[in-house]
């Protein structure tokens, strides 16, 4: 399956059974002969896929470099980049080479932002190998890195030359990773697609992982092409990440995966659009039954008072106000502005 995503750089994402073994060629197409690869990926997903990605690229004519950095969240931050960017300038990388960033959306999102900012730009080539990577992270443009006090405050919009995703990687998550990326793909279904939430209620959506993620990629490119500089349509893919995003970071970023954050996040969202008369009643229920049917938390363990000051710092912030994102059913979402004294009240 193949998806264009036009944006101020077109780009192809392909989602096909053993695409990993096709990167090379995939790069071959966009890059010159002689460029040379920086593969960043983490200690968890480089002893899986690396040798397969380095050899596929070496076959096409690419000299490869190598980044490895210890896996988890609590890893994706400016010192980190730091060292890619001393690998990168060791090895004499110029703007004519490439970085392929091989994991999940840790690695994006760092690979991303180190191929955004060194030299002031240089192309990368996603590889997602998680469902959250696969289905939401590897497109669209967002790169980045957290910061103690708020996730993914610095980065730069930097879209990839071609995404890579191949749903066998899949087979070697953990269940835990599995349904933290559900939560993404829940998410997709909550503010779009009707039909995808409806097949994930009944259990009947994963039976075809490529048809999962095709969905996926192709209600994010929508919204993306409408609005690459995430000034408008394009917020309402961060249904669930306001509230989401506070408890990652009362959680330190440690115990408590993205998904899992996000998927509280949408039913705090569903209890203050419900509160609000927005909401459809009863939507909250139907949410918290597809996210405990995978194994995703629904209990947040902080107060509402906490988790609205811990969104102090929220990207979607425009002066005193909150652009929090609402549903009005399955299927039907908005952005619907507020003070987070408002959301407090919503949310009590």
């Amino acid at each position: 399956m193949k998806i264009n995503v036009n944006t101020s750089r077109s780009y192809t994402v392909t989602v096909e059974k053993g695409v990993l073994d096709q990167v090379g060629p995939l790069a071959a197409q966009l890059k010159k002969p002689g460029a040379k690869a920086m593969l960043i990926s983490d200690s968890h997903v480089m002893p899986l896929y690396g040798q397969r990605v380095q050899g596929s690229l070496e076959s096409a004519g690419f000299p490869v470099r190598s980044f490895v950095f210890p896996a988890g969240e609590e890893h994706k931050q400016l010192a980190t980049v730091m060292e890619m960017y001393r690998t990168l300038a060791e090895g004499g990388f110029t703007r004519t080479d490439f970085i392929v960033a091989l994991g999940g959306g840790v690695t994006g999102d760092m690979g991303g932002f180190a191929a955004a900012t060194f030299l002031r730009g240089m192309d990368f080539l996603q590889a997602p190998t998680s469902l959250v990577a696969q289905a939401d992270a590897s497109v669209g443009g967002k790169t980045g890195v957290d910061l103690p006090f708020g996730k993914n405050l610095v980065g730069a919009f930097h879209q990839p030359i071609a995404v890579a995703s191949d749903p066998e990687a899949l087979a070697t998550l953990p269940p835990r990773h599995v349904n933290d990326g559900l939560g993404e793909v829940i998410k997709h279904g909550c503010i779009a697609d009707p039909a995808l939430f409806e097949a994930l209620d009944q259990g009947a959506a994963l039976g075809d992982w490529e048809e999962v993620v095709g969905r996926s990629v192709a209600i994010k490119r929508d919204f993306v092409e409408a609005d690459v500089g995430d000034n408008g349509r394009r917020m309402i893919l961060n249904f669930g990440h306001t509230c989401g995003h506070a408890l990652e970071k009362l959680h330190r970023f440690q115990g408590l995966s993205h998904g899992e954050a996000v998927g509280m996040g949408m039913l705090l969202a569903c209890r203050a659009g419900e509160k609000l008369g927005v909401t459809v009643p009863g939507t909250g229920a139907r949410v918290r039954r597809v996210l405990e049917r995978y194994g995703l938390p629904v209990e947040p363990g902080f107060s509402c008072q906490e988790i609205v000051e811990a969104t102090a710092l929220d990207k979607k912030s425009d002066g005193e106000t909150l652009r929090f994102i609402l549903i009005k059913d399955i299927g039907e979402s908005l952005i619907y502005p507020m003070t987070r004294a408002q959301l407090l009240e919503a949310l009590a």
